[in-house]
């Protein structure tokens, strides 16, 4: 990916009316999906159709709250976005997520191993700080849905970190990662990932975003790259495949396994054939329900 110079300091932005209600959820497809059923048909079969459970991880977790505490932190007016202020948010951003989602509050044996993960967490939320000046940008929005219908093929749909807008209207595409940056030849899916929301902002907005922004806080890496016509069609024609090979896995009702050294992290062996397990049996009410195809008969 390329490194431009960054975006100007952005203008201030009107609030936002509030959202209205959700319309019931549509058959779709969001990055993490798409890359599931491209690394494993049955893996996205558990996620998606069976939507079986999995249990949480102490990265997953610090992922989440690292990105809660980055999208409070442009609450504070200009000015006063420091790292301290990070800082003071972590232990009631922490406290939200374990209310929303009980099962973290599990993960760890004792009060000095929790000290130690919010330690680490806490790292990262510095390093963000290293990477931007938040106290010189004013997102035109944080944590947004955003979806796309495209035409012959599936809802486009997910949530963008941030959105910036610049004074002459560029838009900028910013993604927090709290890992590590890729090792050269290994970005495929983030790439990936960037380019499936720059194409849904451009079929929405009508303009091509200027920058697509992958923020690694795991080693203090920010990839940048500017994404042209050519590679948003690109894009496009890969969802267009991957979402025909999933409506094919649906009719026929065939969800491939596809082992790999990714299997190693599956909560799902004990029901994967290529681990001696049985999948359960599908329901094709919720087959339809995820796809929008009927199983054949």
């Amino acid at each position: 990916m390329q490194h431009p110079d960054p975006l100007p300091v952005l203008a201030d932005v009107p609030a936002q009316p509030p959202a209205a209600s959700p319309a019931p959820r549509r058959p779709g497809l969001s990055p993490s999906r798409a890359n599931d059923f491209t690394q494993c048909p049955l893996l996205f079969r558990f996620r998606v159709v069976d939507r079986l459970p999995e249990p949480p991880s102490s990265a997953a977790a610090r992922g989440t709250l690292v990105h809660s505490v980055l999208e409070r932190l442009y609450d504070a007016p200009l000015g006063e976005r420091t790292v301290e202020l990070a800082q003071s948010l972590i232990p009631g951003e922490w406290d939200r997520l374990r209310e929303a989602s009980p099962e973290y509050g599990e993960l760890f044996a004792d009060a000095a191993q929790t000290e130690g993960w919010l330690d680490g967490a806490g790292r990262l939320v510095s390093t963000y700080f290293t990477l931007e000046d938040p106290n010189r940008l004013e997102p035109e929005s944080r944590e947004t849905f955003v979806e796309s219908q495209l035409d012959g093929g599936p809802l486009m749909r997910g949530i963008v970190d941030r959105i910036d807008v610049a004074p002459n209207g560029a838009v900028r595409v910013v993604d927090y990662k709290s890992g590590k940056s890729p090792r050269p030849g290994y970005a495929g899916s983030a790439e990936f990932q960037m380019r499936f929301y720059g194409l849904v902002l451009w079929r929405e907005r009508g303009e091509i975003p200027k920058m697509l922004q992958l923020v690694y806080l795991g080693d203090g890496q920010v990839l940048r790259s500017e994404p042209t016509e050519a590679q948003l069609l690109a894009t496009e024609q890969k969802v267009r495949t991957i979402w025909t090979s999933i409506e094919t896995a649906a009719t026929t009702g065939v969800w491939a396994p596809r082992r790999s050294k990714l299997c190693g992290w599956c909560a799902h062996q004990s029901v994967c054939p290529e681990f001696g397990g049985t999948p359960p049996e599908i329901d094709p009410d919720a087959v339809e329900r995820a796809t929008g195809v009927r199983p054949a008969a």
